[in-house]
């Protein structure tokens, strides 16, 4: 029973919620000269009012019941089909029914509202103590055409409400998704720095030529790993939170925390040249931790995109206008469709076999360049890939 009565309180609502409601009341009562019309929530047991108009003291107000086996709704609820009675006094059917007799009406006109699922919702009805001229395509079909308007706002409330349950439990699982994700890149952090100083630790010893490898394949791996865990955080903590966060700091030196980059990725790829050009002749206020971070991503691609024997082109400039970044390589063009989604999360474009990752990389650089009201763009030709970083200056 109290379940029974939520739903109902939430039809009522319901009815409640569709502006158009007091509108047709009004063209109902007007049109037809009756004087007291309502919209009826009828179910197996219940007769109940969710908006009404009464003009001529009826007395019955929003949220009002009817003894259901006193109405012609409760016939109307079984046979699905519209009642319109012009006069009672002079209608067979009608003249002695105990409904009209009851509440003291002459014309009545009833019509069901059914859902988009066939389920009866209750009527759209009138009543006058005086008769009316009610059976006319005109009356019959504008009260058919208000009970399908009323139905589809109904069916519309319903599915709003579905889309809203839906998308609440949906953005819940994605919390407790990124939540997770979080709370793993963390613990993953104690155990891969434990494995990463143990290399360091064994590359200094006298090792043979088979133990030298096989400690550069784990620092290799621990790098990329460390890689791996720092944009998962990131991208959980940006989701979770207000994006990026930034430690600006107004006279940054970016150009130390460039080459230590480039240091730290030739020594996982010592065989490469790396070709450095800077001009920083400008302070630049910025958080360096974020940009070495987004260059580290860049250039970790370079170095895993392009051919062994080829130069990666670093130029960086910063002057009273703007701070530049410019990382270019050689290698494959970057097709036009994966231009398009090259900084979505999770998008990395045409792989190699032995080149993995979550697609976060240049995602996570883009959101470091935007967090700095900056731009990170692309261009690729079947000669050179540029991405380019630019910052303005603040003035």
């Amino acid at each position: 029973m109290q379940n029974s009565n939520k739903l109902i309180l939430s039809d009522m609502e319901a009815i409640g919620k569709i502006p158009a409601v007091a509108n047709i009341l009004e063209i109902v009562c007007r049109t037809t000269g009756m004087g007291f019309a309502a919209i009826a929530r009828v179910t197996s047991d219940k007769w109940i009012a969710c908006a009404v108009l009464d003009e001529i003291n009826f007395g019955l107000e929003v949220g009002g019941e009817l003894n259901l086996e006193t109405t012609i709704c409760n016939e109307i609820r079984q046979h699905h089909q519209s009642v319109v009675i012009d006069h009672v006094d002079q209608d067979p059917e009608f003249n002695h029914h105990h409904t009209p007799l009851l509440y003291g009406f002459q014309s009545y006109i009833s019509t069901p509202i059914k859902l988009k699922n066939g389920d009866f919702f209750g009527t759209l009805c009138a009543i006058d103590p005086k008769p009316a001229k009610l059976k006319n395509p005109t009356i019959t079909g504008m009260f058919a055409m208000f009970a399908d308007l009323i139905a589809f706002h109904l069916d519309a409330l319903e599915e709003l409400a579905q889309a809203e349950k839906k998308l609440k439990k949906e953005q819940e699982v994605a919390i407790l998704r990124e939540q997770f994700i979080a709370i793993l890149g963390h613990d993953l952090r104690n155990p891969l720095n434990a494995i990463s100083s143990s290399a360091q630790l064994l590359s200094r010893l006298n090792l043979d030529e088979r133990g030298g490898r096989i400690t550069k394949i784990i620092k290799d791996s621990s790098f990329r790993m460390n890689g791996l865990i720092e944009n998962m955080l990131d991208f959980a903590t940006g989701r979770l939170g207000e994006g990026i966060t930034l430690n600006k700091t107004p006279d940054e030196d970016l150009e130390k925390l460039l080459v230590q980059v480039v240091d730290e990725l030739q020594a996982i790829w010592p065989s490469r040249n790396v070709k450095l050009n800077f001009t920083l002749d400008h302070p630049v206020n910025a958080d360096g931790k974020r940009l070495a971070q987004l260059f580290s991503n860049l250039l970790a691609n370079a170095l895993n995109y392009s051919p062994a024997d080829s130069t990666v082109e670093i130029t960086a400039y910063s002057n009273a206008e703007e701070f530049n970044l410019c990382v270019a390589n050689k290698g494959k063009q970057i097709p036009a469709a994966a231009m398009e989604r090259l900084f979505q999360p999770f998008s990395r474009g045409e792989v190699e076999p032995n080149q993995k990752g979550l697609g976060l990389g240049l995602y996570i650089a883009s959101e470091i360049a935007s967090a700095h009201k900056g731009t990170l763009d692309v261009s690729s030709t079947p000669e050179k890939t540029c991405f380019t970083l630019s910052i303005p200056s603040e003035k």
